[in-house]
């Protein structure tokens, strides 16, 4: 990944002019709270210090024109008055989306040159594609003067991708990305995006959380995210609530009893895993207000328990990650993000941390798969402005 200086005169040498600034959205890891925030639901993620980082110059023109450092390939022309979802236009589809969204919000956006470079794995369930959402969002929010706060920064990432790209997610990855703080993860209530930093200092605790990436590539748009949402749907209608948010924890018993008798199994096992999940969230953060962080292990095992058997969206790369690490001597592992590959997050004593990576790398091997990335998920700030104008 370039610095900032070589994103610059990179920047420069392509587009024939200097950028008036750069900025930087991370990647997130979400700590617990797994579907539920499509479900009016709680979650609970913290950015990485792993960025998607744009450099960006205004055009009154009418011209998009978009490059990545990482990507093969040209520069990208559009028309920001010729955007139009769904239509395709690969990975520039992120940044296009946003352009258009905001246009379609009212603001007066003419045109941009932007040059992206990100450090966050792609297809690692990290969230690489929220954070070039709101990394762009944040540089036309600047430059054109929009006003937009941090939280309508990630309404409009969210949109971006549900109605120009075409998946259907839940607003969490971008509001981690927008507004996540140094030190802390977000309790997040997705209705009213209400939030709080809740203190998340892991060394203070001789900790480590660890995220594994399985290399295992997964893709959203697939259909099984989609068929998930749907059957959460079907779930609060047969129970006649708007979403399953409106389901206290207390009360799930008895609501997956009458969704049995007449609902798919499929619907059944979605809600419990919602609900539980939600009730997650609450227990993670109590333990974390108390002090009792080591306590929120046997949590993030019960929430891996779930989304493998009740969502089903696991695979067996990640249920060996869980394993290994907890056979290790971990505190607590699960499976983060849409799954079918992706990453996992293991929750170690800081003392531990090489034993339990050890073994679940030689667990890899052993199982014929490719070696797993592994690094510590340090909580980290959300989107901000790196560089000044030029």
């Amino acid at each position: 990944m370039t610095d900032n200086a070589e994103l610059t005169a990179s920047f420069t040498q392509l587009y024939g002019t200097a950028p008036e600034g750069i900025w930087a959205a991370p990647g997130r890891v979400n700590l617990i709270g797994e579907y539920t925030d499509f479900n009016d639901g709680f979650v609970m993620p913290l950015a990485l210090p792993h960025t998607a980082r744009a450099a960006v110059a205004r055009r009154t023109d009418g011209q998009l024109r978009l490059h990545s450092t990482d990507v093969p390939g040209g520069v990208v022309s559009l028309r920001v008055d010729e955007l139009a979802p769904h239509s395709g236009h690969g990975w520039a589809a992120y940044p296009a989306g946003v352009v258009w969204a905001l246009r379609e919000a009212g603001h007066d956006v003419t045109g941009a040159d932007i040059q992206l470079t990100s450090s966050v794995p792609v297809g690692a369930g990290l969230s690489s594609s929220a954070a070039l959402e709101v990394v762009t969002a944040l540089a036309l929010n600047d430059l054109f003067q929009l006003g937009l706060s941090a939280p309508e920064i990630a309404v409009l990432g969210q949109r971006a991708e549900n109605a120009f790209v075409g998946v259907p997610c839940g607003v969490m990855d971008q509001m981690a990305s927008a507004c996540c703080t140094e030190g802390h993860a977000l309790h997040l209530d997705t209705r009213d995006l209400t939030l709080r930093q809740v203190p998340f200092d892991l060394a203070a605790h001789g900790l480590k959380l660890l995220v594994v990436d399985t290399r295992v590539k997964h893709a959203l748009g697939d259909g099984a995210y989609a068929e998930r949402r749907a059957g959460c749907e079907a779930g609060a209608r047969a129970l006649g609530i708007g979403t399953l948010r409106d389901l206290p924890y207390e009360d799930l018993d008895a609501a997956l009893e009458t969704l049995a008798a007449g609902e798919d199994e499929s619907v059944v096992r979605y809600v419990r895993h919602v609900v539980s999940d939600n009730h997650r969230v609450e227990q993670v953060i109590a333990l974390l207000d108390a002090g009792e962080v080591r306590a929120a292990g046997p949590v993030l095992n019960e929430g891996h328990v779930s989304l493998r058997d009740d969502l089903r969206v696991s695979c067996p790369e990640l249920d060996l990650v869980v394993s290994a690490a907890n056979d290790a001597g971990a505190l607590g592992a699960r499976m983060t993000g849409g799954g079918f590959g992706g990453s996992a997050i293991v929750l170690v004593e800081e003392a531990m941390e090489d034993t339990v990576a050890k073994a679940v790398s030689e667990a890899f091997t052993s199982a014929g798969h490719a070696a797993p990335g592994i690094f510590p998920a340090v909580p980290s700030a959300g989107g901000r402005r790196i560089a000044p104008a030029a």
